[in-house]
């Protein structure tokens, strides 16, 4: 897909960047990016990607929007609720940036959603078991998983560059058979700004990998937002991971 005249103007902020440009813009272009969740972290991951240009942005979440989710999920208003948060994100992103193809699946993750061809998944659910399917599909289909989480003060933010990398994965890291972590975001609250920093990386990291700048593969950085500090740990491949198998 090559730019029409409409997107020199929308994208001329990327053009003017050397290591963008043109030829980096129509990569966005042509991709397509799967986002699973369209919570606090999957609004400000679809509000940038198609803002960006990405071509085809496929969102999957199976909730309809609730009044305690306006304090974090920025997609949405108040008349929203009780709507399909889907219906309206695909509504919210057609206002933003109408060339930008969008699906919008109501339902929870399922084979019928992983079947189509993407580019990247961004992992933007609060699920752990969700977590480990993309993981593997992932893994299994050679593309890129982005991933994050938050609770509190407190996020992480994950990567695995699978088209170049196919050794260490979120199970190397997280066994997918432990316990699901008894303290989330409903139970224990979250800093709705916290989850925006978050999604934004998520954002940049995706179009890092798209534009071929990714090179932190199973490094995660936890964000401590009450101290405003950063964490980076890299992450280590388990021998006979039953995922990616582990180190060679």
């Amino acid at each position: 897909m090559s730019l029409n005249d409409r997107q020199f103007i929308r994208y001329s902020r990327h053009l003017l960047m050397h290591d963008i440009g043109e030829e980096g813009q129509e990569k966005l272009l042509n991709a397509h990016v799967l986002i699973v969740g369209m919570g606090g972290l999957g609004c400000p991951v679809s509000l940038y990607l198609a803002a960006a240009g990405i071509g085809q942005l496929s969102i999957c979440d199976g909730d309809t929007v609730d009044a305690s989710n306006l304090q974090r999920q920025v997609l949405y208003k108040t008349e929203d609720c009780g709507q399909l948060k889907v219906k309206c994100a695909k509504a919210a992103l057609g206002a933003l940036n109408p060339e930008v193809q969008i699906m919008a699946y109501p339902e929870m993750i399922s084979a019928r959603v992983l079947a189509k061809d993407y580019s990247i998944i961004v992992d933007c659910t609060d699920n752990l078991a969700a977590r480990h399917v993309l993981n593997e599909h992932c893994q299994q289909q050679g593309i890129g998983f982005v991933s994050a989480s938050a609770i509190g003060w407190e996020g992480q933010l994950i990567g695995f560059d699978f088209a170049h990398n196919n050794r260490l994965c979120l199970n190397c890291i997280i066994d997918r058979d432990s316990a699901e972590p008894i303290m989330n975001c409903a139970n224990a609250g979250v800093v709705g700004p916290v989850l925006g920093a978050m999604g934004s990386l998520q954002a940049t990291m995706v179009m890092r990998m798209l534009l071929g700048f990714f090179g932190q593969h199973g490094e995660m950085q936890r964000y401590d937002g009450k101290a405003g500090r950063w964490l980076n740990l890299r992450g280590q491949a388990k021998d006979g991971c039953c995922v990616c198998g582990g180190s060679e």
